[in-house]
């Protein structure tokens, strides 16, 4: 492990924390893949547990004295013996940190991983009994917290349309507290009848949509089957038209006060405690 001090925050030698957004990660190798930040020891530990490779950190001065990040280089050096080149780890004071906006939601420490590869979707469906679909679910702070919501309540994996946020973007990660490095997920292939898929898989497809032909979520015959997958669609407009269309069915959560329907995060997380989690 090789530590290097940073006096200024414009050293190109941290470049990749400091001049890349999240879309510029997402393609730093092409064609050859991809890096993504994380951030808090709680989500970096979740992300070497899941087997990513870390390249390098970034570290507050006075965190990387404490007891928390020693143990998680010590952790990190351990994984990293897999690996081929050096792990490097740069040390800042918290003057000269501080100027990378957010990180003080941080807990004094970055990492960048290279991104792993996804499961194949067909695997991951035949490894899977209760599924999440995100039809672009854009922000990232919500599929971070249904990712929470999934691990938390028996959610076996989550797949998601390639105009869904990110799950390893910062702020996804945060939010979901590392969950989305032990929820099994994967994309869809633009364009496809994901339903379809399903379908021959052997899933009965639920849509979470507010519409007249709509069941309520307690409905006893969406626990009669093994295999469900429940969609939850973009915040703006919902699940599309032909997604409905092509479900087994459509269900929604019933409302009181004349609230229409709830955020499509805390709309997962009852879904997911009725559906998957009660058992």
């Amino acid at each position: 492990m090789k530590k290097t001090i940073i006096e200024d925050i414009t050293d190109k030698r941290v470049s990749i924390f400091t001049e890349y957004n999240e879309a510029q990660l997402y393609h730093y190798f092409e064609p050859n893949g991809g890096v993504f930040i994380a951030e808090t020891p709680n989500v970096i530990s979740r992300a070497l547990a899941r087997g990513c490779e870390p390249m390098a950190f970034l570290v507050e001065e006075k965190a990387y004295e404490s007891q928390v990040v020693t143990e998680l280089l010590k952790e990190a050096e351990d994984a990293y013996v897999d690996f081929d080149s050096e792990l490097e780890v740069f040390v800042a004071r918290l003057e000269v940190i501080n100027k990378i906006t957010g990180f003080n939601l941080t807990r004094g420490v970055l990492a960048v991983f290279k991104r792993p590869t996804l499961q194949q979707v067909r695997d991951l469906l035949m490894s899977s009994n209760k599924v999440a679909i995100l039809e672009d679910v854009m922000n990232p702070t919500n599929v971070g917290a249904i990712f929470r919501s999934a691990a938390a309540l028996g959610v076996d994996a989550i797949f998601l349309t390639h105009d869904s946020a990110d799950p390893f973007y910062r702020r996804a990660a945060r939010v979901a507290m590392g969950t989305s490095f032990q929820v099994p997920w994967t994309y869809f292939d633009k364009g496809s009848d994901y339903v379809s898929q399903l379908h021959s898989e052997g899933y009965k497809v639920v849509s979470m949509a507010l519409k007249e032909n709509a069941i309520p979520l307690s409905a006893p015959e969406l626990k009669e089957h093994t295999k469900l997958a429940i969609i939850f669609g973009t915040e703006s407009t919902g699940i599309k038209d032909e997604t409905i269309a092509k479900s087994d069915y459509v269900t929604i959560i019933p409302m009181h006060h004349d609230v229409d329907s709830l955020n499509v995060a805390a709309a997962s997380a009852v879904t997911f405690w009725e559906l998957c989690g009660r058992g």
